[in-house]
């Protein structure tokens, strides 16, 4: 049971940080570069995010709180 709650804390650590990363990414290149980014084309990366946000959480729930969602033998 504590290591499906380590790894919920681990897998919320993991999603702060992308989020900001993708964030900081954006924030650079609409304000600091001045490079205009087309709302469509924003909306389709944190799309994306929000797909590895839901495939790491299937995982998490299929592997049953270990890191590794699969192991070898």
């Amino acid at each position: 049971m504590i290591a499906i709650a380590i790894s919920i804390l681990w897998l919320l650590v993991g999603i702060i940080v992308l989020c900001g990363a993708v964030y900081l990414v954006l924030y650079g290149l609409k304000n600091i570069l001045g490079i205009q980014i087309p709302p469509r084309l924003e909306q389709g990366v944190w799309f994306i995010v929000l797909l590895l946000i839901i495939i790491a959480v299937l995982s998490l729930i299929a592997s049953g709180g270990t890191t590794v969602p699969f192991r070898l033998h």
